[in-house]
């Protein structure tokens, strides 16, 4: 059964819709499925492997959000405290008086800013890519790259602060810079930079010792290459991630990490990461959250209003199947989920990527399913239709996790 998934995948190789992949499944405490098809570099004809290091973008989000219910645990923050106890540069803050409003016209917000506002996306932050009004060239010029930025975390904060909210706080489901902020904010609590936050809490007490957000010069040759798409739509070698988002190589004078899209790791890290979701917060006799914390996590926050209006270029991302909690998408109605997104039974949970990384965690049957690439394309070729193979890849892997055993 578990050949199943290799054949597909392979298959997906053969057909140039992806450089390839390393998949997981993990059921009922044992590994019932691992398999790695394609290069990981094109150019030296190296093949994808178990211990390849991938730049996992948007998985980064819920393993600051696991960090940052730690505190919330131990009473160092609570969900409904304004995040301006800690950072006053967000205490007065402006509302684009409509989305596509200039940056000048503004009204005031009529709450504070929450933690919890930041793990549902609901603070009002936004990613500048997200959009073509003016919003969109001030978040760039304001922030600079979403993964590699050279102003330090205060820097960044303070920037962040100075720009209007796209909606009012609490009001609406938009994705953006609200884990990053998160992150920085879960740094200045503890004193220390958010690496070592995330290493102390999360990365050494569960044995991941391959997700960081630089990757040591002795583990760079595990790397997989920023992998996209020749003009042809076939399978190429990049020289940058799309956007310019991350510099090819990280400065060693570089203070800015992203939380919410920043890590590199691996399939075995991200599965120890991820089996907390379906052990009710203990992984092999570590314990990082209490089970009813977990619970929390994945029960749906969003009004029926909320996941109705929520949109990701400009389409609907959970008016049927999910809903979204602390940090993870949330299956509602499996019957209706949208495997890219995450799937399984109710309660399941899990988000994916930007560059092809995605898993699920499902405790109706306590199992983890994880997908790992890089399929890099351009918003051009993404108009095109390059890159999008993707998701049919992740729609089989996800269609044939269910006959694994």
């Amino acid at each position: 059964m578990n050949d199943r998934i290799a054949r597909a995948m392979a298959q997906h190789v053969s057909d140039g819709s992806i450089a390839g992949a390393v998949t997981l499944v993990w059921r009922n405490g044992r590994r019932v499925h691992g398999a790695a098809q394609g290069q990981r570099d094109i150019d030296a004809n190296l093949p994808f492997e178990q211990n390849t290091l991938f730049r996992i973008a948007s998985l980064t989000k819920p393993i600051t959000s696991v960090a940052a219910m730690m505190l919330v645990e131990q009473k160092r923050i609570a969900l409904d405290e304004p995040i301006s106890h800690w950072a006053p540069e967000f205490a007065s803050m402006s509302v684009l008086s409509h989305f596509d409003a200039p940056c000048d016209a503004v009204e005031p917000a009529d709450k504070p800013i929450t933690f919890e506002d930041l793990l549902t996306h609901r603070a009002g932050f936004t990613y500048g890519d997200f959009h073509t009004g003016p919003i969109s060239a001030a978040y760039s010029e304001a922030l600079g790259p979403s993964i590699d930025s050279m102003h330090s975390p205060d820097q960044w904060m303070a920037r962040l602060a100075a720009l209007p909210l796209v909606d009012q706080p609490g009001a609406g489901f938009h994705y953006g810079h609200s884990t990053d902020l998160l992150g920085f904010l879960l740094a200045r609590i503890e004193g220390v930079p958010l690496q070592d936050v995330l290493r102390r809490r999360v990365f050494e007490p569960l044995g991941m010792v391959d997700t960081d957000f630089t990757v040591a010069p002795d583990k760079q040759g595990r790397c997989a290459a920023p992998l996209g798409f020749d003009a042809e739509g076939r399978p190429a070698q990049r020289t940058s991630v799309p956007a310019g988002h991350a510099l090819p190589e990280r400065p060693l004078s570089m203070t800015y990490v992203s939380g919410g899209q920043g890590l590199w790791s691996t399939v075995d890290d991200f599965l120890a990461f991820a089996r907390l979701f379906v052990e009710a917060g203990e992984v092999d006799g570590v314990r990082l959250l209490k089970p009813e914390t977990i619970e929390l996590m994945m029960t749906n926050t969003l009004s029926s209003a909320q996941r109705s209006e929520a949109r990701m270029f400009g389409m609907p991302i959970f008016a049927a199947g999910h809903g979204f909690g602390l940090g993870v998408a949330v299956v509602v109605e499996p019957d209706k989920a949208e495997p890219t997104l995450c799937g399984g039974g109710v309660g399941s949970v899990g988000w994916p990527g930007a560059y092809g990384g995605w898993w699920q965690a499902d405790p109706s049957d306590a199992s983890v399913a994880i997908f790992l690439t890089h399929n890099m394309a351009d918003a051009g070729q993404m108009a095109r239709g390059l890159g999008l193979g993707v998701y049919a890849a992740i729609t089989d892997f996800q269609r044939l996790v269910k006959g694994t055993d």
